[in-house]
């Protein structure tokens, strides 16, 4: 067993898997994350093809079927005899204090999501996540002597769910294409307008929230394959709201993969493998 090898990252979510790796003897991570559609899960042995080493572990989270996981473990045990760690979600881990009620009922995504969004900012912020669903959490900034902690969260229909429903739930009204327009006249127009203000609405509730509860203004982050959706409608009443509040302006940040670094961060804590030998 090489435990200089590599750390196989993986994020099962609703509708796709997402896969990274970690090198265990520098910290070196992919260059850019695989993401497989739940039916193309069995393509992943083409890519381990091309990692720089051999795999000795892997870790992750899922949100998906337990049919999915074993597809997940079944292509990794047959191409390199590694089994996933699937983890859940914690009381603490990273420096991070899970407020949750009952934190094993946090989805473990969530909870991933935030331990990665630690490594990027020791400030306070909010990451709002848009996939299937959409998630706001909210994260308290670093203080010397203290861990940090998770304040809390909103879940949401996501904005392409929000989209869908509206096509298959409703007999007149289609699947919208439009883009957001400051007065739609156009049932496209109109339905893309009203989703992606609903998305901004409860973003910009959080970050509210958080600024007045935490008594600074938060660094907004965003991830999710929604964000281009919602990206223009949520900078622009971000931007407005800061300059209400008295803030100077700082954008949405864009992480591609909080998931895996959340992964990352505790697979580089821990020293116990998850391979199977013989």
């Amino acid at each position: 067993m090489d435990r200089n090898g590599l750390t196989l990252l993986v994020d099962a979510g609703n509708t796709r898997v997402k896969f990274g790796w970690l090198q265990s003897g520098n910290g070196s991570r992919e260059p850019a994350p695989l993401a497989l559609e739940h039916v193309a899960v069995d393509r992943l042995p083409e890519w381990l093809t091309g990692l720089p080493g051999p795999l000795f572990r892997a870790v992750g989270v899922s949100v998906a079927s337990a049919a999915l996981m074993q597809q997940v473990d079944s292509v990794l045990d047959a191409s390199s005899r590694v089994s996933v760690e699937w983890l859940r979600s914690a009381p603490e881990a990273a420096g991070i204090i899970n407020l949750y009620d009952e934190p094993a009922q946090l989805g473990p995504d969530r909870w991933l999501s935030l331990v990665g969004l630690a490594g990027h900012t020791t400030r306070a912020a909010v990451l709002a996540t848009f996939g299937t669903a959409t998630t706001v959490d909210t994260l308290s900034s670093a203080t010397p002597g203290s861990a940090r902690r998770f304040e809390g969260g909103i879940i949401l229909p996501g904005p392409e769910l929000m989209r869908r429903s509206l096509a298959t739930g409703t007999a007149a009204l289609p699947y919208a294409e439009g883009e957001s327009e400051d007065f739609p006249r156009n049932t496209h127009a109109a339905i893309s307008t009203g989703v992606a203000a609903a998305q901004a609405g409860a973003v910009l509730r959080q970050w509210r929230r958080a600024a007045d509860a935490l008594g600074v203004a938060p660094q907004l982050y965003c991830a999710g394959g929604g964000w281009p959706l919602v990206a223009n409608e949520i900078t622009t009443a971000l931007a407005r709201t800061q300059a209400d509040c008295g803030f100077s302006p700082e954008p949405p940040i864009w992480l591609d993969a909080p998931v895996l670094d959340g992964l990352a961060a505790l697979a580089s804590e821990s020293a116990q493998p998850g391979v199977r030998s013989g």
